[in-house]
Protein backbone atom coordinates (compact mmCIF):
# COMPACT_ATOMS: atom_id res chain seq x y z
CA UNK A 1 0.00 0.00 0.00
CA UNK A 2 1.20 3.56 -0.54
CA UNK A 3 0.88 6.19 2.20
CA UNK A 4 -2.08 8.17 1.99
CA UNK A 5 -2.42 11.76 2.96
CA UNK A 6 -5.33 12.76 5.45
CA UNK A 7 -4.61 16.13 5.70
CA UNK A 8 -2.09 18.51 3.50
CA UNK A 9 0.88 17.24 4.13
CA UNK A 10 -0.12 14.57 6.75
CA UNK A 11 0.35 11.20 5.63
CA UNK A 12 -0.70 7.78 6.84
CA UNK A 13 2.50 5.58 6.98
CA UNK A 14 1.43 2.57 9.13
CA UNK A 15 1.15 -0.87 8.09
CA UNK A 16 -2.31 -3.28 7.53
CA UNK A 17 -1.72 -6.93 9.78
CA UNK A 18 -4.11 -8.80 7.80
CA UNK A 19 -3.62 -12.36 9.73
CA UNK A 20 -2.91 -11.85 13.46
CA UNK A 21 -5.89 -12.95 14.98
CA UNK A 22 -4.50 -12.21 18.67
CA UNK A 23 -3.71 -9.43 20.92
CA UNK A 24 -2.28 -9.41 24.84
CA UNK A 25 -1.59 -12.70 25.15
CA UNK A 26 -3.93 -14.44 23.28
CA UNK A 27 -6.55 -12.89 25.75
CA UNK A 28 -7.81 -10.71 22.90
CA UNK A 29 -9.13 -12.47 19.51
CA UNK A 30 -8.99 -10.26 16.07
CA UNK A 31 -11.21 -11.78 14.02
CA UNK A 32 -10.76 -9.08 11.27
CA UNK A 33 -6.65 -8.45 11.70
CA UNK A 34 -5.55 -4.84 13.23
CA UNK A 35 -3.71 -1.95 11.87
CA UNK A 36 -0.40 -0.73 13.05
CA UNK A 37 -0.90 3.23 12.82
CA UNK A 38 1.79 5.90 11.79
CA UNK A 39 1.46 9.24 10.77
CA UNK A 40 4.37 11.36 8.72
CA UNK A 41 3.83 15.48 9.36
CA UNK A 42 6.34 17.16 6.74
CA UNK A 43 6.28 21.09 7.70
CA UNK A 44 9.66 23.02 8.14
CA UNK A 45 10.63 20.28 10.45
CA UNK A 46 9.22 16.73 9.76
CA UNK A 47 7.68 14.61 12.59
CA UNK A 48 6.60 10.76 12.82
CA UNK A 49 3.67 10.28 15.19
CA UNK A 50 4.70 6.81 16.43
CA UNK A 51 5.75 4.10 14.43
CA UNK A 52 4.64 -0.22 13.87
CA UNK A 53 5.49 -3.60 15.31
CA UNK A 54 8.67 -4.45 14.08
CA UNK A 55 7.88 -6.94 11.97
CA UNK A 56 6.08 -3.86 9.43
CA UNK A 57 9.32 -1.84 10.34
CA UNK A 58 10.35 -2.21 6.35
CA UNK A 59 6.84 -1.58 5.22
CA UNK A 60 6.32 2.13 6.97
CA UNK A 61 10.05 3.23 5.84
CA UNK A 62 9.33 2.32 2.33
CA UNK A 63 6.29 4.28 2.39
CA UNK A 64 7.71 7.12 4.29
CA UNK A 65 10.30 7.09 1.36
CA UNK A 66 7.82 8.03 -1.10
CA UNK A 67 6.96 10.91 0.74
CA UNK A 68 10.31 12.46 1.86
CA UNK A 69 13.84 10.95 2.45
CA UNK A 70 13.73 9.25 5.91
CA UNK A 71 16.97 11.52 6.85
CA UNK A 72 14.90 14.30 6.69
CA UNK A 73 12.90 12.88 10.35
CA UNK A 74 13.84 15.62 13.08
CA UNK A 75 11.22 14.29 15.64
CA UNK A 76 9.72 10.66 16.64
CA UNK A 77 6.79 11.22 18.56
CA UNK A 78 6.19 8.43 21.00
CA UNK A 79 2.90 8.24 22.37
CA UNK A 80 3.03 4.81 24.06
CA UNK A 81 5.79 2.23 24.84
CA UNK A 82 4.24 -0.83 23.81
CA UNK A 83 5.84 -2.89 21.13
CA UNK A 84 3.18 -2.52 18.60
CA UNK A 85 3.78 1.18 18.01
CA UNK A 86 7.33 1.48 19.45
CA UNK A 87 8.73 -1.74 17.26
CA UNK A 88 10.18 0.35 14.47
CA UNK A 89 12.03 3.13 16.31
CA UNK A 90 15.62 1.52 15.71
CA UNK A 91 14.79 1.36 12.44
CA UNK A 92 14.20 4.71 12.24
CA UNK A 93 16.60 5.83 13.97
CA UNK A 94 19.13 3.89 11.80
CA UNK A 95 18.25 6.09 8.73
CA UNK A 96 17.48 9.41 10.58
CA UNK A 97 20.31 9.18 13.52
CA UNK A 98 19.71 13.03 14.38
CA UNK A 99 16.08 12.40 15.32
CA UNK A 100 14.70 13.61 18.47
CA UNK A 101 12.59 11.06 20.26
CA UNK A 102 9.58 12.87 22.19
CA UNK A 103 7.23 11.24 25.10
CA UNK A 104 6.66 11.03 28.73
CA UNK A 105 9.44 10.34 31.74
CA UNK A 106 7.78 7.21 32.04
CA UNK A 107 8.01 6.74 28.29
CA UNK A 108 11.26 7.12 28.35
CA UNK A 109 12.12 5.05 31.24
CA UNK A 110 10.01 2.16 29.25
CA UNK A 111 11.56 2.58 25.67
CA UNK A 112 15.19 2.14 27.52
CA UNK A 113 13.86 -0.96 28.94
CA UNK A 114 12.44 -2.25 26.01
CA UNK A 115 15.42 -1.17 23.77
CA UNK A 116 18.67 -0.28 25.71
CA UNK A 117 18.71 2.54 23.17
CA UNK A 118 21.00 5.74 24.28
CA UNK A 119 19.02 8.10 21.98
CA UNK A 120 18.29 11.56 21.89
CA UNK A 121 15.21 11.89 24.24
CA UNK A 122 12.98 14.76 25.03
CA UNK A 123 10.40 14.35 27.61
CA UNK A 124 7.55 16.65 27.82
CA UNK A 125 4.22 17.46 29.83
CA UNK A 126 0.33 18.40 28.94
CA UNK A 127 0.54 21.54 27.46
CA UNK A 128 3.98 21.15 26.13
CA UNK A 129 4.61 22.01 22.28
CA UNK A 130 6.54 21.75 19.37
CA UNK A 131 6.76 24.21 16.48
CA UNK A 132 7.30 22.61 13.42
CA UNK A 133 6.26 25.40 10.99
CA UNK A 134 2.80 26.21 10.34
CA UNK A 135 1.91 23.63 12.28
CA UNK A 136 2.19 23.10 16.56
CA UNK A 137 2.37 19.76 18.27
CA UNK A 138 0.78 19.83 21.68
CA UNK A 139 0.69 17.15 23.86
CA UNK A 140 -1.81 15.85 26.07
CA UNK A 141 -0.20 12.78 29.02
CA UNK A 142 -2.94 9.95 29.57
CA UNK A 143 -1.40 7.94 32.31
CA UNK A 144 -3.01 4.47 32.30
CA UNK A 145 -4.88 5.06 28.95
CA UNK A 146 -3.71 2.56 28.89
CA UNK A 147 -0.42 2.41 30.26
CA UNK A 148 1.43 4.45 32.55
CA UNK A 149 3.54 6.11 29.79
CA UNK A 150 0.50 6.82 27.39
CA UNK A 151 -0.20 10.59 25.58
CA UNK A 152 -2.19 12.36 23.04
CA UNK A 153 -0.34 14.24 20.05
CA UNK A 154 -2.83 17.27 18.95
CA UNK A 155 -2.29 19.39 16.17
CA UNK A 156 -4.38 22.69 16.41
CA UNK A 157 -4.69 24.30 13.27
CA UNK A 158 -5.89 21.01 11.55
CA UNK A 159 -8.17 20.10 15.25
CA UNK A 160 -6.38 16.56 14.93
CA UNK A 161 -5.95 14.25 17.73
CA UNK A 162 -3.60 11.28 17.49
CA UNK A 163 -4.03 9.07 21.07
CA UNK A 164 -2.52 5.85 20.39
CA UNK A 165 -4.41 3.41 21.75
CA UNK A 166 -7.94 5.67 22.53
CA UNK A 167 -10.32 5.70 20.23
CA UNK A 168 -9.43 2.46 18.38
CA UNK A 169 -10.44 -0.88 16.71
CA UNK A 170 -8.70 -3.44 15.86
CA UNK A 171 -9.41 -3.77 12.12
CA UNK A 172 -7.78 -4.50 9.03
CA UNK A 173 -8.85 -2.61 5.85
CA UNK A 174 -7.70 -1.43 2.88
CA UNK A 175 -9.80 1.80 3.69
CA UNK A 176 -8.24 4.67 6.04
CA UNK A 177 -11.82 6.06 7.04
CA UNK A 178 -14.50 5.70 9.37
CA UNK A 179 -16.96 6.91 6.57
CA UNK A 180 -15.65 4.38 4.12
CA UNK A 181 -16.31 0.80 6.09
CA UNK A 182 -19.70 -0.71 6.92
CA UNK A 183 -20.71 1.37 10.40
CA UNK A 184 -22.05 -1.42 12.65
CA UNK A 185 -18.76 -3.85 12.11
CA UNK A 186 -17.02 -0.97 12.70
CA UNK A 187 -18.84 0.48 15.82
CA UNK A 188 -18.92 -3.44 16.65
CA UNK A 189 -14.81 -3.34 16.47
CA UNK A 190 -14.54 -0.54 18.63
CA UNK A 191 -17.24 -1.78 21.45
CA UNK A 192 -14.71 -4.95 21.58
CA UNK A 193 -11.70 -2.94 21.56
CA UNK A 194 -13.16 -0.52 24.62
CA UNK A 195 -14.58 -3.82 26.44
CA UNK A 196 -11.33 -5.81 26.53
CA UNK A 197 -8.57 -3.03 26.36
CA UNK A 198 -9.84 0.25 28.38
CA UNK A 199 -13.29 -1.03 30.48
CA UNK A 200 -11.71 -1.36 33.58
CA UNK A 201 -10.10 2.52 33.22
CA UNK A 202 -13.41 3.90 32.57
CA UNK A 203 -13.18 6.42 35.40
CA UNK A 204 -9.75 7.33 33.50
CA UNK A 205 -11.67 7.57 30.73
CA UNK A 206 -14.44 9.84 31.50
CA UNK A 207 -12.02 12.02 33.46
CA UNK A 208 -9.79 12.33 30.58
CA UNK A 209 -12.14 13.35 27.62
CA UNK A 210 -13.63 16.18 30.37
CA UNK A 211 -10.37 17.57 30.97
CA UNK A 212 -9.96 17.73 27.16
CA UNK A 213 -13.16 18.81 26.94
CA UNK A 214 -12.11 22.14 30.02
CA UNK A 215 -8.91 22.73 27.78
CA UNK A 216 -11.37 24.02 24.54
CA UNK A 217 -9.69 21.27 22.35
CA UNK A 218 -11.50 21.37 19.17
CA UNK A 219 -11.87 18.02 17.55
CA UNK A 220 -12.44 17.23 13.87
CA UNK A 221 -10.33 14.10 12.97
CA UNK A 222 -9.07 11.46 15.45
CA UNK A 223 -6.39 9.29 13.93
CA UNK A 224 -5.93 6.05 16.08
CA UNK A 225 -2.82 3.69 16.12
CA UNK A 226 -5.46 0.81 15.31
CA UNK A 227 -8.15 0.65 13.04
CA UNK A 228 -9.71 3.09 10.77
CA UNK A 229 -9.47 7.55 11.30
CA UNK A 230 -12.20 8.94 12.10
CA UNK A 231 -13.42 11.91 9.96
CA UNK A 232 -16.52 12.38 8.92
CA UNK A 233 -18.13 12.71 12.86
CA UNK A 234 -15.64 12.28 15.53
CA UNK A 235 -17.99 12.87 18.31
CA UNK A 236 -19.52 9.49 17.52
CA UNK A 237 -16.60 7.54 18.99
CA UNK A 238 -16.31 10.12 22.20
CA UNK A 239 -20.02 9.97 22.70
CA UNK A 240 -19.87 5.75 22.91
CA UNK A 241 -16.56 6.25 25.21
CA UNK A 242 -18.72 8.58 27.73
CA UNK A 243 -21.19 5.92 27.33
CA UNK A 244 -19.48 2.97 27.72
CA UNK A 245 -17.53 4.74 30.37
CA UNK A 246 -20.79 5.37 32.68
CA UNK A 247 -22.26 1.66 32.41
CA UNK A 248 -24.70 3.29 30.19
CA UNK A 249 -26.18 -0.42 28.22
CA UNK A 250 -29.07 -1.76 26.37
CA UNK A 251 -31.91 -3.84 27.91
CA UNK A 252 -29.88 -6.90 26.48
CA UNK A 253 -29.13 -9.96 28.83
CA UNK A 254 -26.15 -12.12 28.28
CA UNK A 255 -26.38 -15.93 29.42
CA UNK A 256 -22.89 -17.40 30.08
CA UNK A 257 -22.78 -20.85 31.18
CA UNK A 258 -21.21 -24.42 31.07
CA UNK A 259 -22.48 -27.53 31.80
CA UNK A 260 -21.25 -31.08 32.88
CA UNK A 261 -23.40 -33.29 31.66
CA UNK A 262 -26.36 -30.60 29.87
CA UNK A 263 -28.96 -30.12 32.93
CA UNK A 264 -27.18 -26.78 33.10
CA UNK A 265 -27.47 -26.20 29.38
CA UNK A 266 -31.16 -27.41 29.53
CA UNK A 267 -31.51 -24.74 32.41
CA UNK A 268 -30.07 -22.42 29.69
CA UNK A 269 -31.97 -22.95 26.61
CA UNK A 270 -35.48 -22.47 28.93
CA UNK A 271 -34.01 -19.16 30.71
CA UNK A 272 -33.24 -18.06 27.13
CA UNK A 273 -36.63 -18.59 26.02
CA UNK A 274 -37.95 -17.54 28.50
CA UNK A 275 -36.32 -13.99 28.02
CA UNK A 276 -37.43 -13.59 24.58
CA UNK A 277 -40.82 -14.39 25.74
CA UNK A 278 -40.70 -10.96 26.73
CA UNK A 279 -39.17 -9.46 24.19
CA UNK A 280 -35.68 -8.90 25.42
CA UNK A 281 -33.07 -9.63 23.18
CA UNK A 282 -30.60 -12.89 25.14
CA UNK A 283 -27.22 -14.25 23.66
CA UNK A 284 -26.26 -17.88 24.80
CA UNK A 285 -22.62 -18.51 25.27
CA UNK A 286 -21.40 -21.49 26.22
CA UNK A 287 -17.55 -20.68 27.62
CA UNK A 288 -15.33 -23.80 26.02
CA UNK A 289 -16.76 -23.23 23.29
CA UNK A 290 -17.19 -19.26 22.71
CA UNK A 291 -14.39 -16.75 22.28
CA UNK A 292 -13.88 -14.57 25.63
CA UNK A 293 -13.04 -11.34 23.86
CA UNK A 294 -16.46 -11.31 22.13
CA UNK A 295 -18.21 -12.55 25.20
CA UNK A 296 -16.82 -9.23 26.89
CA UNK A 297 -17.68 -7.07 23.96
CA UNK A 298 -20.89 -7.94 24.25
CA UNK A 299 -21.26 -7.53 28.25
CA UNK A 300 -19.99 -3.77 27.81
CA UNK A 301 -23.29 -3.38 26.16
CA UNK A 302 -25.87 -5.72 28.13
CA UNK A 303 -27.77 -4.48 30.97
CA UNK A 304 -28.25 -8.10 32.64
CA UNK A 305 -26.03 -10.95 33.16
CA UNK A 306 -26.96 -14.94 34.03
CA UNK A 307 -23.96 -16.90 34.82
CA UNK A 308 -24.32 -20.61 34.81
CA UNK A 309 -22.54 -24.03 35.89
CA UNK A 310 -23.11 -27.50 37.19
CA UNK A 311 -21.50 -28.21 40.70
CA UNK A 312 -17.89 -29.90 40.85
CA UNK A 313 -16.11 -30.33 44.54
CA UNK A 314 -18.68 -27.94 46.08
CA UNK A 315 -17.95 -25.14 43.52
CA UNK A 316 -17.78 -24.39 39.84
CA UNK A 317 -16.52 -25.47 37.09
CA UNK A 318 -12.78 -24.89 36.05
CA UNK A 319 -14.23 -23.69 32.61
CA UNK A 320 -16.47 -20.66 33.88
CA UNK A 321 -13.47 -19.48 36.54
CA UNK A 322 -11.63 -17.47 33.54
CA UNK A 323 -15.16 -15.40 32.61
CA UNK A 324 -15.61 -14.87 36.72
CA UNK A 325 -12.04 -13.53 37.33
CA UNK A 326 -12.09 -11.26 34.00
CA UNK A 327 -15.57 -9.52 36.09
CA UNK A 328 -13.62 -8.81 38.75
CA UNK A 329 -10.91 -7.11 36.83
CA UNK A 330 -13.29 -5.56 34.58
CA UNK A 331 -16.03 -4.30 38.01
CA UNK A 332 -18.44 -3.68 35.32
CA UNK A 333 -21.23 -0.71 36.53
CA UNK A 334 -24.82 -0.68 36.31
CA UNK A 335 -25.37 -4.39 35.93
CA UNK A 336 -28.09 -6.96 36.78
CA UNK A 337 -27.22 -10.11 37.54
CA UNK A 338 -27.95 -13.76 38.69
CA UNK A 339 -26.55 -17.46 38.90
CA UNK A 340 -28.15 -20.27 37.76
CA UNK A 341 -27.03 -24.37 37.77
CA UNK A 342 -27.60 -27.88 38.96
CA UNK A 343 -26.43 -30.21 41.57
CA UNK A 344 -25.86 -33.38 42.04
CA UNK A 345 -25.49 -34.59 45.83
CA UNK A 346 -24.54 -30.90 47.75
CA UNK A 347 -24.78 -27.56 45.50
CA UNK A 348 -22.26 -24.98 45.62
CA UNK A 349 -21.99 -23.74 41.94
CA UNK A 350 -24.63 -20.53 42.49
CA UNK A 351 -22.91 -19.41 45.92
CA UNK A 352 -19.49 -19.23 44.72
CA UNK A 353 -21.10 -18.12 41.27
CA UNK A 354 -22.82 -15.15 43.25
CA UNK A 355 -19.52 -14.45 45.67
CA UNK A 356 -17.33 -13.77 42.54
CA UNK A 357 -19.97 -11.21 41.11
CA UNK A 358 -19.97 -9.76 44.76
CA UNK A 359 -16.19 -9.36 44.54
CA UNK A 360 -16.72 -8.12 40.96
CA UNK A 361 -18.35 -5.03 42.63
CA UNK A 362 -21.68 -6.15 41.05
CA UNK A 363 -24.71 -6.19 43.32
CA UNK A 364 -26.68 -9.28 43.37
CA UNK A 365 -30.41 -8.26 42.77
CA UNK A 366 -32.12 -10.97 41.56
CA UNK A 367 -32.00 -15.02 43.69
CA UNK A 368 -30.38 -17.94 42.51
CA UNK A 369 -31.83 -20.45 40.41
CA UNK A 370 -30.19 -24.10 41.65
CA UNK A 371 -32.31 -27.76 40.32
CA UNK A 372 -31.05 -31.25 41.30
CA UNK A 373 -29.91 -33.71 39.10
CA UNK A 374 -31.94 -33.35 35.29
CA UNK A 375 -34.60 -30.68 35.22
CA UNK A 376 -37.59 -32.26 34.50
CA UNK A 377 -40.99 -30.61 32.51
CA UNK A 378 -42.04 -28.98 35.97
CA UNK A 379 -38.74 -27.68 36.14
CA UNK A 380 -38.00 -26.41 32.61
CA UNK A 381 -41.22 -24.46 33.67
CA UNK A 382 -39.81 -22.75 35.95
CA UNK A 383 -36.41 -22.15 34.15
CA UNK A 384 -38.80 -20.14 31.69
CA UNK A 385 -40.60 -18.51 34.07
CA UNK A 386 -37.09 -17.50 35.62
CA UNK A 387 -36.31 -16.03 32.34
CA UNK A 388 -39.36 -13.88 32.14
CA UNK A 389 -39.15 -12.38 35.71
CA UNK A 390 -35.46 -11.27 34.40
CA UNK A 391 -36.70 -9.97 31.60
CA UNK A 392 -39.10 -8.01 33.94
CA UNK A 393 -36.67 -6.69 35.37
CA UNK A 394 -34.51 -5.83 33.03
CA UNK A 395 -37.56 -3.69 31.24
CA UNK A 396 -38.83 -1.87 34.51
CA UNK A 397 -34.84 -0.43 34.95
Amino acid sequence: MNPVEILENIYWVGAVDWNVRNFHGFTYSTHRGTTYNAYLIVDDKVALVDTVYGPFAEEMLKKIEKVIPLSKIDYLIANHVETDHSGAIKNVLEHAPNAKIVGTAPCEVGLQKHYFGDWNFQIVKSGDEIKLGRRSLKFIEAPMLHWPDSMFTYIEEDALLLPNDAFGQHLATSKRFDDEVDQKMLMDEAAKYYANILWPLSKLVTRKIEEVHRMGVKINMIAPSHGVIWRSNPMKIIESYLRWAKGESEKKVLVVYDTMWGSTDRMARAIIDGLQSKGVEAILFRVPTSDRGDIIKELLESKGVLIGSSTVNNGILPTVAPFLEELRGLKPLNKIAAAFGSYGWGGGATKAIEESLTKAGIEITFPALSLKWVPNEEELVKCFEYGKAFAERIIST
